[in-house]
């Protein structure tokens, strides 16, 4: 193999890492948004009581609802995509700053009270959530063909 070869081999590696590193984070974006949205949809269609099982299905065709089923559909979807490709260890941690979201779309479009205990606990999320997003990179090798493991 010749020294221009290996160049141009790493200089697509390269392309490549940074093309998986767009894809990641536009989809880790996409996971988050739609999860905070649709639990949100869903938290502010539903009546504070359902009298019977079958009352849950009939909420299903309230519009808000419908909307806010669609888009955990669309979260678990993108969510799938992105444990594709990307760490599970890397996945969970990231994506938890849809708990910080989620609490702050309760308290200002809710209006939902949230104790200091709570907010403490949201800041050591979004901390846990530096600390994962500026580590490695998010992918770890497959195992080949024939080993032991998930493949």
């Amino acid at each position: 193999m010749t020294v221009t070869a290996t160049v141009e081999e790493a200089g697509r590696a390269h392309k490549e890492r940074a093309r998986l590193r767009w894809k990641t984070w536009i989809c880790v974006v996409v996971v988050v948004l739609s999860n905070v949205f649709g639990n949100f949809l869903l938290k502010w269609g539903m009546p504070r009581e359902l009298p019977g099982a079958l009352d849950y299905v009939a909420v299903l065709f309230r519009p808000v609802v419908a909307l806010g089923v669609l888009l955990l559909i669309l979260w678990l979807g993108s969510r799938m995509a992105l444990l594709s490709w990307a760490d599970l260890s890397y996945v969970l941690p990231v994506t938890a700053i849809g708990y910080v979201l989620v609490a702050i779309a309760g308290r200002v479009l809710l209006h939902e009270q949230i104790t200091a205990q709570r907010w403490a606990g949201i800041a050591l999320i979004m901390l846990g959530v530096a600390l994962v997003s500026l580590g490695t990179a998010p992918q770890t090798a497959r195992p080949k063909t024939g080993q032991a493991g998930v493949g």
